[in-house]
């Protein structure tokens, strides 16, 4: 990582995040609810766990960011996130959104065709598949799982940073884009993040706990800045925890301690990443 301003800007982010320890609302699927929490401890901030859609308001209300999650979606929950995005737009609470699903579900894209333009969430993550999905493009999904042949790579990324930059700068949002290679883009700026191992595939929920994390740096940077840090850090522990792993269940534990000892030196000596 060769720019020490942008270096600078991730640690800092770091440390008002641990000093502050704001509260995080996330309204995600059970799943993975217990590893977004502790996801969102181990960044150094608070979780609160709420969905019930008669108290999401008052919760959102008190947070410093909002998480949402469309994952094994359920009309209650639906209708929590509709309520407490609304309670969080009324007090400039930022937004973070993890589009799971949305290119193998009507039910799950027509909401969010509803819900960006109304909401305006800060960063909207997901798969190539779910944001292509978003974007109205044509894609093909099986599942949850991002189609192989329209992953972002090197090759690719110019026409991305400009097909998918355009979107963003229009819905006035950051998308962060995650895969072998995570892609992240405000429409002006557009990074590829190349951090990261196999195994984090091989666990459940690990598309969550990014987006739980990003939501833990949300109160304290822009929104570029809050993308980028989460994607190099979840990255970065994966690999850290990928060396005393032997198998999905123990990297499973390892990435959890990986995350919360990370260290600025990780992120700057580590970090790989490159402006597109």
């Amino acid at each position: 990582m060769s720019s020490r301003a942008l270096v600078q800007e991730l640690t800092s982010l770091r440390k008002t995040v641990k000093q502050s320890r704001p509260l995080i609302h996330c309204i995600t699927n059970p799943i993975s609810i217990n590893d977004c929490a502790n996801v969102v401890l181990a960044a150094g901030s608070r979780p609160i766990m709420a969905e019930h859609p008669e108290e999401v308001a008052e919760i959102t209300a008190t947070a410093a960011a909002l998480c949402l999650n469309l994952g094994a979606i359920t009309p209650g929950r639906l209708k929590a996130m509709e309520v407490s995005a609304k309670t969080a737009q009324d007090h400039n609470i930022p937004i973070v959104i993890d589009i799971v699903g949305a290119a193998c579900s009507s039910l799950r894209k027509e909401f969010l065709n509803r819900f960006i333009p109304i909401r305006k969430p800060t960063i909207i993550k997901g798969n190539i598949s779910e944001v292509l999905a978003v974007c109205g493009i044509d894609c093909h999904s099986s599942g949850v799982e991002a189609n192989k042949d329209q992953l972002i790579t090197r090759d690719n990324a110019k026409e991305y940073a400009e097909l998918l930059g355009n979107w963003a700068k229009e819905k006035r949002t950051t998308l962060l884009v995650s895969g072998p290679l995570d892609f992240i883009t405000d429409g002006n700026s557009s990074y590829l993040i190349s951090n990261g191992v196999p195994m984090m595939g091989n666990i459940t929920g690990t598309g969550c706990m990014l987006n739980a994390l990003t939501a833990s740096y949300l109160p304290a940077g822009s929104p570029l800045t809050v993308a980028l840090l989460a994607a190099l850090s979840f990255g970065i522990a994966g690999e850290i925890a990928e060396k005393s792993a032997q198998g999905p269940g123990t990297f499973h534990m390892h990435l959890f301690d990986a995350l919360y000892n990370l260290k600025d030196t990780d992120i700057v000596n580590r970090g790989k990443i490159n402006r597109i």
